[in-house]
Formats: structure tokens, sequence, C-alpha cells
């Protein structure tokens, strides 16, 4: 089961569409689940949105017993956590929580920035 259309314009509109596809089907998604798939689709979007030149592709799908969310952006920067400010920028604090709670995070260049790609268990 696959959601792609076009681009969400802000986060609570990519949060809407992963809580829709979570609630399709006949399986039973752990409330707690539900909410890290949620905060992990927000910081995504909202970094893309905020740091990274916007959102340029955006997929959510769910393949056996796990939820794969894309966030494409225009920007070949990596986020970054706190402990990796040199350079007195602040924040960073959102993709910490991403990276805690996702059972899987990958980033690969894109021909215009990045793709963030994550995996989180639905058990």
């Amino acid at each position: 089961m696959a959601l792609t259309a076009e681009l969400p314009a802000t986060s609570g509109e990519a949060r809407d569409r992963v809580l829709a596809l979570l609630h399709t089907g006949h399986r039973q998604v752990d409330d707690i689940v539900v909410a890290d798939a949620l905060l992990i689709t927000s910081e995504l979007v909202t970094n893309a949105l905020r740091h990274a030149g916007g959102v340029t592709g955006f997929t959510a799908r769910i393949s056996g017993d796990r939820l794969e969310v894309t966030v494409e952006d225009a920007s070949p920067v990596h986020p970054f956590v706190p402990s990796d400010t040199r350079d007195g920028r602040i924040g960073g604090y959102g993709w910490s929580l991403v990276g805690r709670l996702a059972t899987s995070v990958v980033i690969t260049s894109t021909a215009f920035g990045k793709g963030i790609h994550v995996t989180l268990r639905l058990r």
C-alpha cells in the first residue's frame, strides 16, 4: 500500500496523509507507533521546508510490518545533531528524535538535493 500524490505544502498535510495511510486496511497500529510516525513525518517535512529549499518529493507506503516515508528536498546538506554544531548553528533536536524513533534512516543524494528514507516498525 503506497501513498504518492502532489507534494505536501505543510508538515500538517504530510501528517494527515501518513495518518490516513496507517488507518487503511485491517491493520491495528499502536497509538505510540502512530505518534512516532507522525512526529517523524512532521520533522522531515518541516526541516525540508525551513532549512533545505522545500519538499521536492514525498512518498509514504506500508511494506509488510513497516512504514516507509521518503522526503526529498532541494539541499545536498545533511541534517545535523546538536553535538555536530561547531559553527554556532542552533537546532538539530528534531533530527535526533527521528534517529531515535526510526527503525532505519538512509540519506541519499538526488539530482536536486537529497532524499531521506525512514522506516518504522509498525509492531
